[in-house]
């Protein structure tokens, strides 16, 4: 309970008291007290309650949903570092977890202006478009639309890329030696069917990576566009003067 002896403030000792509630005694997307039931329970002001609620949503143990309420995240004790590898399947591998990729759709298509423009092609050149839902141990972790220059991957079927990672597609199957991947990074929110090929609720928020992949001859062989769970995922980076 809240201590008034005690020299933290009162909204700090009352994030110390929810997360440990959350983490504890309830469940992913259970829903929380609403503001006046937390004011009722624990003796403290509105103010107090709405400070220690904005903490613990950036702290994500909490989301809020409008008009519905706010709900616990599902929390990981274990969240991924993107920035440790650029393939899923490695990275997973590294975790102790167990890839898998559920291939929900292979297209052929005319490229756009702006998909041609990132993959370095003709606008209405030919292009690959892969559509993966990449999973660890079970568990939807991210939904990945892929962009392949047709030309450099002549060939390639959906069931090869079914039973098969595709970085290890582009080594063995078209002696293509991956350079450099960049990626930028963004937050969002997932939408309706995002959100269900995940498994969380609508308006979850996200974390939208767009990654662009060079060759040796610095040609780009891959560019896209993923929205991975913001539950199982941070982004870390170092800075060193």
């Amino acid at each position: 309970m809240i201590n008034r002896n005690d020299k933290r403030p009162i909204y700090d000792q009352l994030v110390e008291i929810l997360r440990s509630k959350i983490e504890n005694e309830m469940y992913p997307n259970e829903k929380m007290l609403s503001e006046r039931g937390i004011c009722e329970q624990y003796g403290v002001s509105r103010t107090t309650v709405r400070l220690a609620m904005a903490e613990l949503e950036h702290m994500g143990y909490i989301y809020k949903r409008h008009g519905k309420g706010t709900f616990v995240a599902a929390l990981n004790k274990n969240p991924q570092n993107l920035m440790d590898s650029y393939s899923f399947t490695d990275h997973m591998k590294e975790q102790g977890k167990n890839p898998s990729t559920k291939v929900l759709s292979f297209e052929v298509l005319e490229s756009t202006n702006y998909f041609a423009e990132n993959l370095g092609i003709t606008p209405g050149e030919k292009m690959i478009k892969i559509t993966r839902l990449r999973l660890a141990d079970e568990l939807p972790m991210m939904l990945e639309r892929t962009y392949l220059p047709m030309k450099e991957f002549a060939g390639l079927t959906e069931e090869l890329v079914s039973k098969k990672p595709l970085y290890e597609i582009f080594r063995d199957n078209y002696k293509e030696v991956i350079k450099v991947a960049d990626e930028e990074f963004s937050a969002g929110l997932l939408s309706d069917k995002e959100a269900k090929l995940l498994g969380v609720p609508v308006d979850s928020a996200c974390l939208k990576l767009l990654r662009t992949t060079y060759n040796k001859d610095n040609r780009v062989i891959e560019f896209t566009l993923s929205v991975a769970r913001s539950d199982k995922f941070v982004y870390k980076i170092r800075h060193i003067r």
